[in-house]
């Protein structure tokens, strides 16, 4: 997995500018699947999409290794493809561990990555076999000794996450001197310092920050005396939601050309690469089918028609919060003129608006009872859905091939309609 072994391109010489492409299709395992009569809202997954998103980004990063972030989307069909694979895993809890195992994952390929550790956490991942742990405090080194002893250890370094819609900075991570400190304190504990690890944020568009990043974790590496380190190069890689983004060629060009770097530099002599996609794998391999619940207008609150859905913000569509995210739409079956709307939820709660700020446009001749889809769902949907509240229950998902007439458990476990955010 060893990358850089000589300079090539200067990172300020990868492109950071997206592709003007449109979002891809639903695939056709899914639009078979979405064309059975079933009741709404469901998000309808195709395992063969994360399978082969999981190979491109493979490729492009080759040899790195991947660690498929669970939280995105833990449906076990998702784990069991990405099993096939040969994929590692990045998990959170116990419970995000024993999904991965009941899926088959080999325990030497799962990662406990959440750093923020209750007692007793890391004793029962290690008990069912995990041996790798991320870290970004003294205090969870001290109970990761206890824990986990002899475990393989990455500190979590702190950095810019400017291109991102969801930004991470300030929750997790270390800054680079505490870094350093934290790297000898977890040899000091018998521990083995592995590497480093950051967050560039979710839905990161800029190779460049990535490249940054790897530039400052290279630095906290070599002068922890690290000279191969493992540099987990964390989660973000982006979705074409609603324009193009640069393709995982063009990140992976901007993180040799970081590594290559520091190599130079003389920081270290190189770095096994590590990944942990989630968007990237699971959104494109998802639609979330919603149904009209009401048309009106609104006569001196909004020229625009608002229109009311069977899902909204807290049935799966959590990331719409701040209209961070904002999924591609489509109406089948309506093929009128568009015109201007506000999209929100079904529930009683004013936080519940799906889309205001956001231009949007569905037919004119749209109707309650109407379906509408959601495009590129997978990630961050099934896995945010409340389990009731305001008593609507939990998303309920659907697997294409696997499960084409009843749908599966619940989570807690044709053209585009324009929907594209203000600049």
């Amino acid at each position: 997995m060893e990358r850089g072994t000589g300079a090539r391109e200067r990172i300020s010489d990868v492109r950071t500018e997206p592709s003007s492409v449109p979002p891809p299709a639903p695939s056709p395992a899914l639009e078979r699947l979405l064309g059975s009569d079933r009741p709404t809202p469901y998000l309808a997954l195709d395992p063969q999409v994360v399978a082969d998103r999981h190979d491109r980004l493979a490729a492009a990063f080759a040899p790195a290794r991947m660690l498929y972030a669970v939280k995105a989307c833990p449906e076990p069909s998702v784990l069991a493809a990405l099993v096939a694979r040969g994929s590692g895993f990045d998990v959170a809890s116990h419970e995000e561990i024993r999904l991965c195992v009941a899926a088959g994952a080999d325990p030497d390929l799962i990662q406990h990555g959440n750093p923020v550790r209750g007692p007793g956490a890391a004793a029962a991942a290690y008990a069912l076999g995990v041996r790798r742990f991320v870290t970004d405090s003294v205090e969870d080194v001290e109970q990761l000794a206890v824990e986990a002893p002899g475990s393989r250890v990455l500190v979590r370094l702190m950095v810019a996450d400017a291109g991102s819609a969801t930004p991470f900075f300030g929750k997790f991570g270390a800054l680079p001197d505490e870094a350093v400190r934290l790297l000898a304190a977890v040899a000091d504990a018998g521990l083995t310092a592995a590497g480093v690890t950051f967050h560039a944020g979710s839905q990161q568009t800029l190779p460049g920050t990535y490249a940054d990043a790897v530039a400052l974790a290279l630095g906290v590496a070599g002068r922890a005396g690290l000279r191969r380190p493992e540099l987990d190069l964390g989660g973000g890689w982006p979705v074409p939601y609603r324009s193009g983004v640069a393709g995982p060629e063009e990140f992976a060009a901007a993180v040799d050309g970081a590594v290559s770097a520091a190599v130079a530099a003389g920081d270290v002599e190189g770095a096994d690469l590590l990944l942990e996609p989630g968007r990237a794998l699971v959104a494109e391999a998802g639609v979330l089918r919603s149904r009209v619940l009401r048309v009106s207008r609104r006569p001196g609150v909004d020229h625009r028609r608002w229109v009311y859905l069977d899902v909204g913000r807290y049935q799966g569509l959590a990331e719409t919060e701040g209209e961070a995210i904002g999924y591609p739409l489509r109406v089948p079956g309506r093929t009128g003129a568009p015109g201007p709307v506000v999209i929100a939820g079904p529930t009683c709660d004013g936080d519940d608006v799906i889309y205001r700020r956001t231009p949007c446009a569905l037919p004119l001749d749209l109707r309650a009872g109407d379906l509408v889809d959601l495009l590129h769902t997978g990630a961050y949907t099934s896995s945010y859905a409340s389990v009731g509240f305001n008593g609507f229950g939990p998303l309920t998902v659907v697997v294409a091939d696997t499960a084409p007439e009843v749908p599966a458990t619940p989570a807690g476990v044709l053209h585009p309609t324009p929907c594209s955010l203000k600049e």
